[in-house]
């Protein structure tokens, strides 16, 4: 599949009905000098060269960056879903960027991503899951064994511990099978909303959304919510989204972020969603600059699976000690 980093330019968000599925800076948009009021629907020139600010979500009112106004909440559902539709025409490949062939494999190794990367985890979990590839084998392991193996991604002893635990409960509990309930998932050591809601979305196939730190950043630049509790946001992003969407959102703004949104310097010149983003200008303008910013198959570069989709156009990832 051959996709081009950079789109055209979003066209004004449309209705809200749907069938389908941390940085601070100023906005290079210029003002009026003498007056910063003027008649509805009157543009303010700009230069030819300079960003398109964003286009209006319904209101009339809202821009991008520092300029960007209050709207109305129907604007702001019109606009994330526009959003949303604009991110799964980019990433048609999303999806859970950790290797796993069953639940248990992608339980394991959402516990293990906690504090590290996913492509630390990919490169980690083949030596794990051929020493112990059910929950019975590794209910039973050593602890200082599984430590040395895991020691890649950090905080190794209490991932051990959480590990054992919950290879424990699974066997004891569960008849050595990964339950399918959210309320059954949290139960087990070292698994919380997120990782359960991973695995229901992934390996189960319900709806649920993932709020992780690259999430919870974008939402909250886009304005859909100004919550900081990891819950507080899962339910409101919930009341903007059909349920049919949560699991594939998840994927797309956790693949925007990153891509393209980064947490310092966000490449606002090379994202396809800047006419939409009140955050526009917080990162680099230059379209030519903000190219070198981008990351993983959108930079040319390897991505974060060993053994990635079928559809996913960038390069695997190299394994432990490669290179």
């Amino acid at each position: 599949m051959s996709k081009s980093p950079v789109r055209a330019q979003a066209k004004g968000a449309d209705g809200v009905s749907e069938g389908r599925d941390s940085a601070v800076g100023e906005q290079g948009a210029i003002r009026p000098k003498k007056s910063t009021k003027r008649p509805a629907g009157e543009s303010v020139k700009r230069p030819a060269k300079a960003k398109p600010a964003a286009t209006t979500s319904g209101t009339g009112t809202a821009r991008s960056g520092a300029a960007w106004k209050p709207e109305s909440r129907l604007a702001m559902v019109r606009r994330a879903r526009r959003i949303n539709r604009e991110l799964a025409e980019l990433y048609p490949y999303a999806h859970p960027e950790l290797d796993f062939r069953n639940p248990f494999e992608l339980l394991v190794a959402t516990v293990l991503s906690a504090q590290t990367t996913d492509l630390r985890v990919n490169q980690t979990t083949p030596a794990l899951f051929a020493a112990y590839p059910t929950p019975e084998d590794m209910a039973a392991a050593v602890p200082e064994e599984m430590e040395e193996i895991i020691r890649p991604t950090g905080f190794f002893r209490a991932k051990t511990t959480s590990l054992i635990g919950l290879s424990m409960a699974l066997r004891d509990r569960f008849g050595g099978e990964v339950p399918g309930r959210l309320d059954d998932l949290v139960t087990l050591p070292g698994v919380g909303r997120k990782t359960a809601n991973v695995v229901l979305g992934n390996a189960f196939g319900v709806p649920g959304i993932t709020v992780d730190t690259h999430f919870g950043r974008l939402v909250r630049r886009w304005k859909w919510t100004e919550q900081e509790d990891p819950e507080k946001v899962e339910a409101e992003i919930a009341t903007i989204f059909p349920k049919s969407e949560w699991t594939m959102l998840s994927h797309r703004v956790v693949f925007h972020g990153r891509r393209i949104c980064h947490a310092r310097k966000p490449a606002c010149g090379a994202c396809p969603i800047a006419p939409l983003c009140p955050a526009y200008g917080e990162g680099e303008t230059d379209p030519e600059k903000a190219r070198k910013l981008l990351k993983y198959e959108m930079g040319g570069r390897p991505g974060q699976r060993l053994s990635p989709p079928a559809d996913y156009p960038g390069m695997p990832a190299p394994p432990l000690g490669a290179g």
